[in-house]
């Protein structure tokens, strides 16, 4: 898809993922479909790729010390770093990724079917405004999430350490 046509497509789209409902169905929807896309397609496909960068994060678990993967949408942030946001669908909650990621900064993530070591820092201060600006010229109004999950939405900045 062109720019212009994916811009299209995200503004139409963009207003709809911040409904009630998309917050209750998309929870609940998404991940066994973006399973079952990645073992058909070896994880070289998530549904959530076809609109926005999408990756597949590999964090230990801060309690349980078993891997744990989790599909999330990206932002780049020049060469060799990307901005994850722990939205969870506006949920009062944080995601357990960033749970994992606070105990645990070393992970993994798969793009398109690459895999690469990555180190991720907390995005702190005057550098979340500047990260939720760049996220939100990719995906319009995606902090709506955080003002309506009433809690400080974790931003992470992702940096690659190697290929795996």
């Amino acid at each position: 898809m062109s720019d212009p046509i994916v811009r299209t497509v995200r503004a139409v789209v963009a207003p709809l993922t911040r409904t009630r409902a998309f917050r209750w169905l998309a929870p609940r929807l998404m991940p066994p479909i973006e399973r079952a896309i990645a073992t058909v397609t070896g994880s070289s496909v998530q549904l959530s790729g076809l609109l926005v960068p999408s990756l597949v994060l590999r964090t230990t678990g801060a309690r349980s010390g078993q891997p744990r993967d989790s599909i999330l949408m990206y932002t780049a942030d020049g060469h060799g770093r990307a901005i994850v946001a722990g939205t969870s669908f506006a949920r009062e909650k944080h995601p357990a990724w960033t749970y994992n990621l606070l105990a645990q900064p070393d992970a993994q993530i798969a793009v398109r079917g690459r895999r690469y070591a990555v180190r991720a820092a907390p995005i702190e201060g005057d550098a979340r405004e500047a990260a939720w600006r760049r996220i939100e010229h990719q995906w319009p109004g995606y902090r709506a999430y955080e003002r309506e999950s009433g809690r400080v939405v974790r931003l992470f900045r992702l940096t690659l350490t190697r290929e795996l």
